[in-house]
């Protein structure tokens, strides 16, 4: 494929294509996406090769921020989504410390002092 073959990026389309999305989507999206990401990380991977790429510092940062956004969004997301989105959270900050060789004591885990105490 030469260049001329590649489509053209239109940013006035894609504009208005993002405009049109709800804003919880787009939460809901990004949530989904860190979850995933961080689920890999914690290695809960699938396949024969999901324990190599286990890497807690990054799942950390990625638990930390997919707590932050949800925290901060909870109030506008309505009960539904943000239950679903707070259950997803304390299963990978719990399936972190099940990871951890060494687990942070309750409270002090990742995203934990904007969540408050898993158990």
């Amino acid at each position: 494929m030469t260049r001329n073959d590649a489509p053209e990026f239109d940013a006035e389309s894609a504009l208005r294509d993002i405009a049109d999305v709800p804003a919880v989507e787009i939460i809901t999206t990004a949530s989904v996406h860190l979850m995933s990401a961080a689920a890999v990380k914690c290695g809960l991977g699938e396949g024969p090769g999901s324990e190599q790429e286990k890497d807690l510092d990054e799942a950390r940062k990625l638990i930390v921020a997919l707590a932050g956004l949800i925290t901060a969004s909870a109030p506008d997301l309505g009960s539904q989504h943000a239950r679903s989105l707070r259950d997803g959270l304390r299963s990978l900050q719990l399936a972190f410390r099940e990871a951890s060789e060494f687990p942070d004591p309750v409270g002090q885990g990742p995203g934990e002092d904007l969540t408050g105490p898993v158990r």
